[in-house]
């Protein structure tokens, strides 16, 4: 990645968003212009000898003036529907709800660019510009993620991303039993047992010996449809995405294969009931495909501890059991740059709050980050893959997912080749497409991308400042929420945070001081939900717009209860209810991090839930 030109403190993050009142709108508008003439003037300049094939005598015909006019017409319609139905998740301070946020103008403006050129990253003739950005970006998602010999690309989506993950755990934890049958020497003397737990190191570099031979082997490996249930069990905690259903649903080894780890009350995965699962099935000889730590769940925006399960890992190896790790960070993988030096060196712990002081991380000088949330991003170098959208905590447009793996030798696994396509002997930006799993997909996307990366440093001169400015906001709503209480006539109704964020996903519930009926509270919360949501009648005069989850029995188990009984509900009112309906606020608003911006908003924010609460 090119170094930043900026000083480390001459960053305005405000400088590089359109703007909760466009106030940045004449520069975005500005600037798109000078790029729209810029491909105006290529097309113009492309061939001059040649002559317009669109000539006057046509742009002044009957029809072709009746066609421009049906497509304005076109785009008043789209216009008046999005300017009706679409949300405001730009405002700085009245939506706290799903994750959209402002995007950043510069990753807009080389997408709207972008377009015009019209790129397919897969098909390299028709992209060489879109696709070399692509392969840069792969490579800065492997130094976010201390991958040195690492390699990574963009999806559409963190599903993909997941589905990505799961097709290498599973061919290369096939490879193996395909060795036994085409190389038997490169295996020898290996028990089935053995052959199911390598780790992943191992057999990547088996797979450089093998040779001529490697191609019978993955031919012979689970790509051939063979050996998939005795890969063993995909193990995710309870926080888990609906992706990884639909994932082992598709890449074939079934959602009997798929184990969820209970979660602690800090909604992360419980280190000891994992070794405990672990160690069942191994007594039943059930090896294990592989685990799924969250970097930033969905729901809670929990962090769970990578730091643990790699420890676990390490400790089982001694044992013969060994199992492949893949971070689901597609929301929190972005994150990373908050630890990261200029030199892309992880800051040591005790050294991070002075540094976050120096880049002006952070409008206070709080202790913001845990060493638990530390512990557990230092230890994303030691797995194999992470999942990582930039259209979330990347600030960039959908749809932008991305995935990195640990090893790029590990590409090869999974790698198809089509002819028509990819040059023989061709390397990546050319081959970009053998190694991934989409077909055709916009080049624009890459463009966006890599623009934001060069813009903000994926480090914390850069990214570290946005995401930075997401946590702080974060913890300003939650500790806000914590002293709120509400009169509605004769009732009282007290705010309840549930945790403390890990990231910047900031959960909460409204309940009526006295109630015992965690029924009668779910019901309170869903019906605020309504008049706090897109589902509102009239979206523009809703002055407070949030979202909601279940945590229910039926996915979260019991993990749940500690809050529940919190709040005063017994056990039995708990199994009655079966689930407690949360409200939900991914907090990306890079506004809300400072004092004074936040509380022009708070009364505000107290008059809006006053009034949702009244009309309940």
């Amino acid at each position: 990645m090119n170094k930043k030109n900026l000083e480390k403190n001459d960053l305005n993050l405000h400088a590089l968003f359109i703007g909760d009142k466009a106030e940045n709108g004449q520069l975005y508008k500005e600037m798109l212009i000078n790029l729209v003439d810029e491909h105006l003037g290529w097309r113009q300049n492309y061939m001059p000898q040649d002559r317009p094939v669109i000539t006057p005598q046509e742009k002044n015909s009957e029809k072709y003036i009746k066609t421009v006019n049906h497509m304005n017409e076109v785009m008043n319609e789209i216009s008046a529907r999005m300017r009706t139905y679409s949300i405001p998740w730009h405002t700085a301070g009245r939506y706290w709800g799903h994750m959209n946020t402002e995007t950043l103008m510069p990753s807009i403006l080389a997408y709207n660019f972008a377009m015009l050129w019209n790129g397919n990253n897969v098909a390299y003739e028709s992209s060489p510009a879109t696709s070399q950005m692509e392969e840069e970006v792969g490579y800065e998602f492997a130094d976010l993620m201390s991958y040195k010999n690492g390699w990574g690309h963009i999806v559409a989506d963190g599903s993909l991303a997941n589905l990505e993950g799961l097709w290498y755990a599973r061919n290369i934890k096939s490879l193996p039993l395909a060795m036994k049958e085409v190389a038997p020497e490169l295996v020898e003397g290996k028990s089935e047992w053995e052959l199911l737990n390598m780790p992943t190191k191992e057999i990547v570099d088996l797979t450089e010996k093998a040779g001529e031979k490697f191609d019978d082997i993955k031919s012979n490996s689970a790509r051939s449809g063979r050996n998939l249930r005795k890969l063993g069990k995909w193990l995710v905690p309870q926080t888990k995405h609906y992706s990884w259903l639909k994932s082992a649903d598709i890449i074939g080894i079934g959602l009997d294969q798929v184990v969820s780890v209970p979660v602690d009350d800090s909604y992360r995965m419980d280190i000891d009931e994992l070794e405990k699962i672990v160690r069942q099935l191994a007594s039943d000889d059930i090896p294990i495909l592989g685990v799924v730590g969250v970097v930033g769940s969905t729901e809670e925006g929990a962090i769970d501890s990578i730091d643990k399960i790699v420890n676990l890992r390490e400790k089982l190896m001694m044992e013969g059991i060994y199992y492949y790790i893949h971070v689901d960070a597609a929301y929190g993988g972005y994150g990373r740059s908050i630890f990261l030096d200029e030199d892309n060196e992880f800051i040591p712990y005790e050294n991070l709050e002075e540094v976050h002081k120096e880049y002006g991380v952070f409008t206070e000088n709080k202790k913001y980050i845990t060493k638990e949330v530390y512990d557990a991003y230092k230890a994303i170098e030691l797995t194999e893959s992470v999942t990582i959208d930039p259209h979330k905590m990347g600030y960039i447009p959908y749809s932008a997912g991305g995935i990195v793996i640990k090893d790029i030798r590990m590409r090869e696994v999974i790698s198809y080749f089509a002819t028509y396509v990819f040059e023989k002997g061709a390397e990546v930006p050319a081959l970009l497409g053998a190694y991934i799993l989409e077909g055709s997909k916009a080049g624009a996307t890459a463009v966006a991308v890599w623009a934001a990366h060069h813009v903000l440093p994926l480090n914390i001169s850069g990214y570290g400042k946005l995401i930075g400015a997401s946590i702080e906001g974060a913890l300003r709503f939650y500790d806000f929420l914590n002293q709120q209480s509400f009169k509605v006539g004769d009732k009282e109704i007290e705010v309840h945070s549930l945790v403390r964020p890990d990231f910047n996903m900031v959960d909460y519930v409204f309940k009526e001081k006295g109630n015992n009926d965690l029924v009668e509270m779910n019901k309170l919360n869903h019906a605020f939900y309504e008049q706090a949501s897109y589902v509102a009648e009239n979206i523009y005069n809703n002055e407070f717009i949030t979202s909601h989850t279940d945590f229910a029995i039926s996915d979260y188990g019991n993990s749940p209860l500690k809050f529940v009984e919190d709040l005063g509900f017994s056990e039995e009112e708990w199994y009655r209810a079966g689930k407690v309906t949360i409200l939900r606020a991914a907090v990306l608003t890079p506004y809300m991090n400072e004092q004074e911006n936040f509380e022009k908003y708070v009364p505000k924010i107290q008059a809006a839930m006053q009034d949702k609460l009244r009309n309940l």
